[in-house]
Formats: structure tokens, C-alpha cells, sequence
């Protein structure tokens, strides 16, 4: 991004983050989560540390290492020791199967009425592409046991007005193909029961 598009993003951050819309859009989803589903049987995270050092232990081709910057071991350590991974915004276990479904939190405007089409052009949405990746399937299916081909191991819930976005919802249906089932847009209009059959419906049956 040029120093244009980058103007004012220190506030965009602070209106996203925790403490803005997306922050309580996350806290719903969890705690919907947690009111409707069996305690016994599911137990819901918020940021998961599964993957906290994922990538810490990647080697790369010595060719590689002699093209880039090569810090000392003590500042390798000490970049470890922050963390050097990614953090889904929640998980779904199976306590009895131990199998888990690890999710992503979306919330964007989006084009709806009285809005320009400018108004979905934020990146939120875009950022989920990186679990596309053939790296982080393969980890998430290591490490969430859902081996079947057939469904995703993550699921992305959407909030707010891109939900309703007529251009945003044809980017999302195409990224996902036939992987359909692994995202929800949780619309406006909805309530707690529609995001929780869909779970039902169509993840579930991959975690028990």
C-alpha cells in the first residue's frame, strides 16, 4: 500500500481491533457458540495457540539463506519466544473425538442501501485467502483431525454489511467453490439459530 492508501490506518486499526466492531463481533460469535452448544461434548477457544510457533521451525534452502538476512541465534530466540505463527479467532473441540474445528471472525461494511460500491472495499475479507494456502490446510488438517477431502478444516463466519454486499458475496462464493459449507454469512436479520444449524448441518457431523 502507498503512503495515500496508509493515511489514517493507525485509527482504521483501532476502530477494527479488540476493542472496536470487530472485537464485539468475535465476543458474539464465541458466546453464541458457548450458549448453544453441549458443554459435555464442545468446548469453544477464543485465539487458540495451536499454531503460536508455526512457523519457528521451516527450513529454507541454503541458497535461500545466503540471499537474505540472517540475524544471530540470541535475536532468533528472543523472536521465537514472541510467538512466530498465526492465531485463529476461535476453535471448536471435540472432547470426546478430540478432533477441532478452527474458525476466522469477518466483520467488514460492505455495498448496501444509502452506500457507495466503495464502501466493501476494505481487506477483511481478503485476509482469509491466506488459509487457502496448501501450507496451512495441510497443518490445520494435521492438527484439527478432519482428514475428509470433502469439507474444509476452518470455518469463516462474516459479519455486517458485507454480508449483504452484492459484489463481496460473489468474490467470497467463488473463493470457496464447492467448499460452500465452510463459511456462513451471519446477516443482520439473523439470529444465534440459523448460525448454529449451519454448524450443526454441515460441520458438526466432521467433528464427531
Amino acid at each position: 500500500m502507498g503512503r495515500v492508501a496508509l493515511h489514517g490506518r493507525e485509527n482504521w486499526q483501532t476502530e477494527s481491533g479488540p476493542r472496536g466492531k470487530s472485537g464485539t463481533a468475535e465476543k458474539d460469535l464465541i458466546e453464541a457458540l458457548k450458549r448453544n452448544l453441549a458443554p459435555e461434548t464442545y468446548e469453544v477457544d477464543a485465539h487458540p495457540k495451536d499454531f503460536k510457533h508455526l512457523y519457528e521451525n521451516v527450513e529454507l534452502s541454503s541458497k535461500t539463506l545466503s540471499e537474505i538476512f540472517n540475524p544471530d541465534a540470541l535475536a532468533m530466540k528472543q523472536s521465537k519466544a514472541l510467538g512466530w505463527g498465526i492465531t485463529p479467532d476461535f476453535a471448536i473441540r471435540n472432547k470426546k473425538t478430540g478432533k477441532i474445528l478452527f474458525g476466522e471472525i469477518k466483520r467488514q461494511d460492505g455495498w448496501v442501501e444509502g452506500k457507495s460500491p466503495s464502501a466493501g472495499r476494505g481487506n477483511a475479507h481478503e485476509r482469509l485467502c491466506k488459509l487457502f494456502t496448501p501450507g496451512i490446510i495441510k497443518k490445520y488438517r494435521e492438527v484439527s483431525g478432519i482428514q475428509d477431502p470433502s469439507i474444509l478444516p476452518f470455518w469463516v463466519v462474516l459479519e455486517g454489511d458485507i454480508t449483504r454486499d452484492p459484489k463481496r458475496n460473489r468474490e467470497i462464493a467463488f473463493w470457496f467453490d464447492k467448499y460452500d459449507k465452510n463459511y456462513f454469512m451471519w446477516r443482520p436479520q439473523m439470529s444465534d439459530a440459523e448460525l448454529v444449524e449451519h454448524f450443526n448441518t454441515y460441520l458438526k457431523p466432521y467433528l464427531d
